[in-house]
């Protein structure tokens, strides 16, 4: 459990408080860090009476023992103000205990409104719909890791392992003493020591697993360690103490400081205490840098960002320390951060729950790059989850080891080997606009692509190859590509941690226009007032009916629209081309019975006036008979009439008209006079 690495902080922060009213067992329990029988009391106490006090302490009492829905029921009520004390106001640290409980719990979103108000107390600001979609983005990003349980865990709790040659070093507080062996109080569990198991190449056990010497394990908590690069050297998580007995602070707590030692001739030398540590403070989780020149740890000591501090010392070719340098504000926030590790790239690994999360404790990487860490990266899952997730280190390029208590008791050892890219790269992604159809380029494409924000990326009308190419980060785009012809489209992109990802946006054709409707075209091209349809619905009929020769109006008379009926010079007979034209005239007639026609004929003025009235009364007659004895309309229904050369459409004047002139003077015309 990682309580017993950090247990520090909380107990730094609740011994202090002081209580208005009389101290009680439950009290008494909690003061001294029981915290499971101090829950018991408190819970009879908050039966009888609601303190904010006992609200506070049981709150504490379920958080620290990673009973986190009785933490928030608690939490809840204290911030909800559910106590007898006028003073509803309470500490700030609630506020951000509630997040991390919520949070375990899959509540993300209510305890992010929690974390914002801790914020904001603090003079700081969180952008909630930001940071729900960041937290969705560590649950939906493709997974970097494979990861396995190891099969050294035990019932206890077991973190903190270290692979050196063939063998893997852990922390454990299992019971190998059995009953005469002393608990620690917060836990009821044996206090914590390092154990080593050797193992094959798939990190089986192959042997038993013994607990290190007593010159490196004592009778209170060795924590995390880390060893140098020839395993010569161990540096360790130690409670503060000399001659076997604790030294404790100006609070009664008994801190945590580093202590070394070294293997000579396969046996360890007595632990010894690190000259920066300073009485007071807690100095734990020690990392060497590759080169074995600086020594990280994390801390609480005095000029802090918060809680604990990641720091670094440096370390002199004669083994002095220097002074500790804090790692600054890129990685260290106003709460936890711990349990470093240096790659051997020189990039930071480590674990904090002050950086924007899944749950409690994630495992964040921050890069090296010209000299400085850049600003971390949650891992996301699996190496994290709801729960605690700490202590990730590597033993090679690609495998390592890491902690959790995902298994809501203890801490259990899981190994993993990485399978992606954890640091943010950019990656090659392939954009084509093609024909849904064809599947061919569209040349001359406008293409715009998006970011998340709705931020402009590229904008550009594209070539004949309808396709370019960008490098983005891993993240979600909108891709969107319109041209005159097509129908817009536009689709979502994931890009993802890969090269030369290929996204195809397909837009398919605009259909020509369906064609008008006959009849509105013929309103139109007629400008038949619509109200006719009503008022004259026969009238109507006719002027819209687009089946043989459409019928038309001139000065308020009604006459078919034929091509002209065409007569040879000086003859009245029809000839064969007017012929079709009378056929169609006949069929429409036939539909329409009640239809009287008024057949006029005209001619030019060339002949005489005499002659041209007799020609033009033969040409009407003519056209007349044809269409009672060839198209079988009763000739009842239609009346002719000869005009001759007088009513000509083209004056000619002492005959000066051209031949097409002459020709549109010579015409019959068909005029409804009856329907």
């Amino acid at each position: 459990m990682i309580k017993k690495i950090t247990f520090i902080v909380i107990t730094l922060f609740v011994i202090q408080g002081s209580f208005g009213q009389k101290r009680t067992r439950a009290d008494r329990f909690f003061e001294k860090g029981d915290y499971i029988n101090a829950a018991i009391y408190y819970e009879e106490e908050l039966k009888k009476e609601r303190h904010k006090k006992a609200l506070e302490n049981i709150a504490t009492c379920y958080y620290n023992t990673f009973q986190y829905r009785l933490a928030s029921r608690y939490l809840k009520q204290l911030v909800k103000g559910r106590f007898g004390e006028k003073d509803k106001t309470y500490n700030n640290e609630y506020n951000f205990k509630l997040y991390q409980v919520l949070s375990a719990l899959g509540d993300y979103e209510t305890g992010l409104d929690y974390f914002k108000k801790y914020k904001e107390n603090a003079s700081a600001s969180l952008n909630k719909p930001e940071s729900i979609e960041i937290i969705e983005e560590f649950k939906l990003k493709n997974p970097d890791y494979d990861i396995k349980k190891t099969r050294f865990n035990s019932d206890a709790s077991d973190f903190g392992a270290v692979k050196h040659n063939d063998s893997v070093y852990f922390t454990s507080d299992r019971d190998t003493k059995k009953i005469f062996g002393k608990t620690y109080k917060w836990t009821h569990q044996p206090f914590l020591d390092i154990y080593v198991t050797k193992v094959n190449d798939k990190n089986d056990t192959i042997g038993s697993t013994i607990a290190l010497p007593k010159t490196i394990n004592s009778k209170l908590h060795e924590g995390n360690f880390c060893f140098s690069d020839d395993g010569n050297t161990i540096y360790v998580s130690r409670s503060n103490y000399t001659d076997g007995k604790k030294e404790f602070n100006d609070q009664s707590v008994n801190d945590i400081h580093l202590y070394k030692a070294n293997r000579v001739e396969g046996k360890w030398s007595k632990l010894e205490k690190l000259s920066f540590n300073k009485n007071g403070f807690s100095y734990q989780h020690p990392a060497l840098s590759p080169d074995g020149k600086k020594l990280y740890f994390s801390s609480n000591m005095e000029g802090g960002f918060g809680s604990f501090d990641l720091y670094y010392v440096p370390i002199a070719v004669d083994g002095v320390f220097g002074d500790p340098v804090n790692l600054g504000a890129t990685i260290n926030t106003a709460n936890r951060e711990h349990f470093p590790f240096i790659s051997q790239e020189g990039n930071l690994f480590f674990a904090s729950n002050g950086h924007l999360g899944l749950g409690m404790l994630d495992n964040f990487v921050s890069e090296l790059v010209d000299g400085k860490f850049t600003i971390p990266i949650n891992l996301g899952m699996p190496v994290n989850s709801r729960y605690d997730d700490f202590n990730l280190n590597y033993y090679n390029e690609k495998q390592g080891f890491f902690s959790s208590n995902r298994n809501k008791k203890n801490d259990d050892i899981f190994m993993f080997t990485q399978t992606g890219e954890i640091f943010i790269r950019e990656y090659i992604n392939m954009f084509e606009v093609r024909d849904l159809e064809t599947k061919a380029y569209i040349p001359n494409a406008k293409v715009v692509l998006l970011d998340k924000n709705d931020k402009e990326l590229y904008t550009n009308t594209l070539d004949s190859l309808a396709a370019f190419n960008m490098n983005l980060l891993a993240g979600n785009y909108l891709f969107k590509a319109e041209h005159e012809a097509y129908r817009p489209n536009d689709m979502n992109i994931r890009a993802i941690e890969e090269q030369d990802q290929k996204h195809i946006l397909y837009l398919s054709k605009i259909p020509p226009p369906e064609p008008p409707d006959p009849i509105d075209v013929i309103i139109t091209e007629k400008k038949i007032d619509k109200k006719l349809k009503e008022e004259d619905p026969e009238r109507f009929a006719l002027l819209t009916d687009t089946e043989g020769p459409p019928v038309v109006e001139k000065d308020g008379k009604l006459f078919f629209e034929l091509e002209p009926i065409y007569f040879n010079f000086d003859m009245w007979n029809i000839r064969a081309d007017s012929k079709v034209i009378l056929d169609e005239l006949a069929a429409k007639l036939e539909r329409y019975p009640k239809i009287h026609l008024k057949i006029s004929s005209h001619t030019d003025s060339r002949g005489t006036v005499r002659y041209n009235q007799i020609l033009s009364e033969r040409r009407a007659e003519s056209t007349r008979n044809y269409l009672a004895l060839e198209g079988y309309i009763n000739a009842r229904r239609m009346k002719f009439q000869g005009f001759g050369e007088q009513e000509p459409i083209v004056p000619c004047p002492m005959l000066e008209c051209t031949e097409e002139e002459h020709q549109l003077n010579r015409r019959s015309e068909f005029e409804i006079v009856e329907y």
